[in-house]
């Protein structure tokens, strides 16, 4: 993955009705750990990676690169949204598009926080990026990530299989401005 341009790190932090997108802080390290050592959360993603080699590798800092907003629910961190160019990707549908990624810890699923962060991130990224189509990609098994691709704008641009598992890739035209 590659930076996505030219665009301002870390932005302003982008406030929605519940939610604030900010980029990460040393506060957040513990959250991530979590986050990324979750089975119930990489259970559509490959699997989790244990908390011993997360504890020992996560930098004071975590994910702190353009394009990964950490998602703030009343000062503390619930999820990350990840924005990032795939020059190489493995899907041509998707090669050098920026792809939407997103992360959620399970207390914070069903309240709509990820639709809501979501489309907050995509405003930003139209804003910074205009013109640029989005890549999403999800197994057909997620159903809640199905819906919330659908919900995004995002329409099926090709199925594939990875991780043992049908693997659903959406595109979400660019946002073109009227002159």
């Amino acid at each position: 993955m590659t930076e996505l341009g030219p665009v301002a790190w870390p932005p302003a932090p982008i406030r929605t009705e519940r939610l604030v997108l900010r980029g990460s802080e040393a506060r957040d390290r513990a959250a991530f750990v979590e986050l990324l050592a979750s089975p119930e959360v990489h259970t559509y993603l490959g699997g989790s990676r244990p908390r011993v080699e997360l504890e020992r590798e996560m930098p004071e800092v975590p994910e702190r690169w353009a394009g990964s907003f950490v998602v703030d629910l009343d000062g503390a961190m619930i999820g990350q949204i990840l924005l990032r160019r795939a020059p190489g990707h493995h899907r041509p549908a998707a090669a050098g598009k920026v792809d939407l990624g997103y992360l959620f810890l399970p207390r914070a699923w069903g309240f709509g926080y990820a639709a809501e962060a979501c489309a907050a991130a995509l405003d930003w990224f139209d804003g910074v990026l205009p013109g640029e189509p989005v890549v999403l990609a999800t197994q057909t098994a997620n159903v809640a990530s199905m819906r919330l691709a659908a919900k995004l704008g995002f329409t099926e641009a090709e199925r594939f299989r990875a991780w043992d598992a049908e693997q659903w890739l959406g595109l979400r035209p660019p946002v073109t401005t009227p002159d």
